[in-house]
């Protein structure tokens, strides 16, 4: 009897998981594409108008936000199997860009972007740790594949892109809690400030031990 998962698996939840990160990823363009101008009042920089009279806030804000949107569709093609194996030199190189981007531009500004968040204490407090934990996870995957260490090099890398999809499911989070509740925004957006990006991580560590336990578990094969 074969097992109906994992044929779910591949014929089903693979596509659907695909078809998820495009749609989401064209909705994250869409929100980028409004900072086409550059400008100190557009969009989320409208609530934002203390902060920009700071020196080294809005040049923050659009390094943040234009190198995030740029690791978000390399970290995306970086986990495709396929390129991985027809295509290892362009894996190889969106993967220094995507170290390179966190590691220089998006984690640095969007800490520096935390201490001014919106929430008071409890969402800049998430947000800190959210850049902190990024920039460590990264440089984590980067060290562990200079090392030769491949598996743990994978296992970092997934970390580091369950937080870069922070960005998305954010947004995720805060439509369903707007949808179903109805909150106050400040609510709202202390609670997505967490939402965001921990369930992230529970969800990629849950992932990482049945991979790592199903392949204890695999028959050794004879060499």
């Amino acid at each position: 009897m074969i097992a109906p998962f994992p044929i779910l698996r591949e014929r089903l939840l693979k596509p659907v998981l695909w078809l998820l990160w495009l749609y989401f990823g064209y909705l994250m363009a869409l929100i980028t594409l409004q900072y086409t101008s550059f400008g100190r009042d557009t969009a989320f920089l409208y609530i934002k108008q203390a902060e920009v009279q700071r020196p080294l806030y809005l040049p923050a804000f659009y390094v943040h936000v234009w190198t995030s949107m740029a690791v978000l569709v390399c970290g995306g093609l970086q986990l495709w199997g396929w390129l991985r194996r027809h295509y290892k030199a362009v894996h190889r190189l969106l993967g220094r860009g995507y170290v390179l981007l966190i590691l220089g531009f998006s984690a640095p500004s969007g800490l520096y972007m935390a201490w001014y968040a919106n929430g008071g204490w409890a969402a800049q407090l998430s947000f800190v740790l959210l850049a902190v934990a990024w920039f460590g996870s990264t440089l984590a995957a980067f060290l562990h594949i200079k090392k030769g260490n491949l598996l743990q090099h994978r296992a970092w890398m997934y970390r580091s892109y369950a937080l870069t999809l922070s960005a998305v499911t954010l947004r995720f989070w805060k439509w369903v809690l707007v949808a179903l509740f109805h909150p106050r925004p400040m609510d709202v957006y202390v609670l997505v400030a967490w939402l965001g990006w921990v369930l992230n991580v529970v969800v990629v560590e849950w992932w990482l031990r049945q991979t790592s336990a199903k392949t204890r578990l695999a028959p050794s094969v004879p060499a």
